[in-house]
């Protein structure tokens, strides 16, 4: 495995998907905490899979997963299996230390 350090603009554009194989979005940009733990935090994804995310994201551009959730990143990101539930929650949940936190973009 190559350990190289990556542009973190080479995250845009990669397709996203479950570890399942299922077709999540394509990451458009991405989260950083600059202040605290100088990390990605998040991806913000477009084109997004209606299937799954139905009607709740249906009016708006996109949603920001968690970086957290990523397992790998290669030629595409896979992410972690989530239950719609689990989306709903984090994208309606504000962070307890900021509230202004926008999951759904």
């Amino acid at each position: 495995m190559d350990d190289t350090p990556q542009k973190i603009t080479t995250l845009v554009g990669r397709e996203v998907y479950s570890n399942e194989g299922v077709f999540v979005g394509e990451v458009a940009d991405v989260r950083l905490d600059i202040v605290d733990r100088h990390a990605v935090t998040g991806l913000a994804l477009t084109q997004i899979n209606e299937e799954l995310f139905g009607d709740l994201v249906r009016s708006q551009k996109g949603v920001i997963l968690p970086y957290r959730w990523v397992r790998a990143v290669g030629d595409v990101v896979l992410v972690n299996d989530v239950t719609l539930h689990d989306v709903i929650e984090e994208m309606t949940q504000p962070k307890e230390d900021d509230p202004d936190d926008p999951a759904v973009a």
